[in-house]
């Protein structure tokens, strides 16, 4: 968030999305600071890249260890309710917020797993896109259609964005692949979500609410 008194500086704090305690104690802080939550977006994920060699059993669901389900979705989807709970309520009492959920396109639909495929390995040693990476990303539409409608009389809306796949140096193996899947031939740049982020979290969605828009190359109307 800015700092009011400088509207050039960011004023930051550090805290365990998956801990109620810990939110709770940053939010005590920026009321305390005088600092309001007028905007909560909601990012935080563990995304283990599925290219490293060090997750190839491990990704695979016959594998996959509970502890990491648990670790997984207590950042990604528990954080996001318990950071919704926790700033959501206190923009239900002031009357007024956004919250805007970070999906995926694999909250639409499932991940292709030819996508990961490498030579020279046998089917059970192919590294997967881990199951939680899907169940995160189809929870969070969950969770914005619910808070759409819970805080709505009270001026808070929530929608969803969920971005196709970003190039960021990946191997030309999986870029390849992946913009062979994609309408428009490519994965999308860096900083080609940032206007449809100011446009969710502005007035000018204002009448936007519980939606999840997919921005993706066209990828999911194949």
């Amino acid at each position: 968030m800015l700092d009011p008194d400088n509207k050039e500086r960011l004023y930051y704090k550090v805290m365990d999305v998956s801990s109620e305690e810990s939110i709770r104690k940053v939010a005590n802080e920026l009321e305390n600071d005088k600092h309001s939550v007028d905007i909560l977006i909601n990012n935080a994920a563990i995304d283990p890249k599925v290219q490293k060699d060090s997750v190839l059993e491990t990704s695979r669901l016959e594998n996959f260890s509970v502890d990491d389900w648990n670790f997984q979705l207590g950042v990604g989807l528990t954080g996001a309710m318990l950071c919704s709970k926790i700033f959501g309520a206190e923009m239900a009492k002031n009357g007024n917020g956004v919250i805007l959920n970070i999906a995926s396109d694999l909250s639409v639909f499932a991940p292709d797993q030819r996508l990961y495929k490498k030579a020279g390995l046998q089917p059970d040693q192919q590294p997967v896109k881990p199951v939680t990476y899907s169940v995160i990303k189809h929870g969070l539409i969950g969770l914005t259609k619910y808070l759409a409608t819970y805080w709505a009389d009270q001026g808070v809306r929530c929608n969803a964005l969920s971005p196709g796949g970003v190039y960021t140096n990946q191997s030309d193996e999986f870029v390849n692949r992946l913009s062979g899947l994609i309408p428009m031939g490519r994965m999308a740049k860096k900083d080609e979500y940032k206007g449809a982020i100011q446009f969710m979290c502005s007035d000018s969605s204002a009448y936007m609410n519980g939606q999840n828009i997919v921005i993706d190359g066209g990828r999911s109307v194949l």
